[in-house]
Parts: structure tokens; sequence; C-alpha cells
């Protein structure tokens, strides 16, 4: 699998998915999440609300899929990071289960191309380096027929520390 780093903002990415670190409502919220439902409207928010009716809501670690509305991707993968305690409550696993849990979605549905923010990492807590190595990592060790992941990083913390990972 290709993998690509950019500097920018999530919903302006080309890519046959694009995941959104959502929160367990799935209806929408700050950070990476409120631009989603921002950028790609309400038929995100409706397909969301179906979910929730039928499933309740969504479990950390798991992932679930929608359209994207008016994004530029064909679909939008939901999934819930977990909130950073102290690191004994099993939130690496869990972050592990964002990336690979959405990679299989991904391929699911036919997808070749997906793009990742930085899950977990704003509000959650998550440390940014340590998210940063699950995430290289779990994109790495996927096999799989997806043929390009895109870490996009809104903060230069985050771009620097993903740079750093991929050169080694």
């Amino acid at each position: 699998m290709k993998i690509e780093l950019i500097k920018g903002d999530i919903t302006k990415i080309e890519t046959d998915v694009i995941v959104n670190a959502a929160n367990s409502s799935l209806m929408g919220g700050g950070g990476v999440d409120g631009a989603i439902h921002r950028s790609g409207g309400s038929a995100i928010l409706e397909e969301c609300k179906k979910i929730i009716d039928e499933q309740g809501e969504l479990p950390t670690g798991e992932a679930v899929i929608t359209g994207a509305g008016k994004l530029p991707s064909d679909y939008v993968i939901h999934t819930v990071g977990p909130v950073w305690k102290d690191g004994s409550k099993n939130e690496a696993e869990l972050l592990n289960n964002c990336y690979k849990n959405s990679l299989k979605l991904a391929e699911e549905n036919n997808a070749k191309s997906i793009a990742f923010p930085n899950i977990s990492t704003g509000v959650y807590g998550f440390p940014k380096k340590k998210a940063a190595e699950i995430a290289v990592k779990t994109v790495k060790d996927y096999k799989g027929s997806i043929e390009k992941c895109v870490f996009v990083c809104f903060d230069d913390e985050n771009y620097s520390l993903y740079e750093s990972l991929l050169k080694e």
C-alpha cells in the first residue's frame, strides 16, 4: 500500500473514503467530526441517524460507513476513538481497532484509497506521538486490497510526527 502524508483539511481530500473521528452518537461534534458534517451536508447526518436507530451508539474502536454527501470522496467511515485516561484502559488497542476496522470496512466497500485524520489526538487527549505510532504501524501491517492511504494532519506537530515515522 502506498502511504502519503498531507497537511491540510480532510474534507478536501479526494480519496474513495475519508475517515471521520466521530463520537459514539454519530451526530457531529467539534474538530474533524464537525468539519465533515458541515462540509458534507445533511445527507451524512441523516444516514448516521438511521444507523443509530438500528444499532444504538457506536462502541469505541468500531466503524460504520455512510455516503459522503457533498464531500469529494465516495464514502465516510465513522470510527470512535478512545478517550485517553492514563494508558491502562486499553486505549492503544482501541485506537488500533479504529484504523484496522476502518481499513476492513473500506475494503468491503471496494475502496482503493482511504484518508485518515489524527484520531483521538484532539479533545480526546491521546498522546500524539503514541497515536501516530499506532496509526502508521496498523496501516503498514494491514494486508488487503487498499492501494493508497493518506494521513491528513491538521497541525504541524502531528505532521512532523508522521513525517519522521514514515521515513523510518
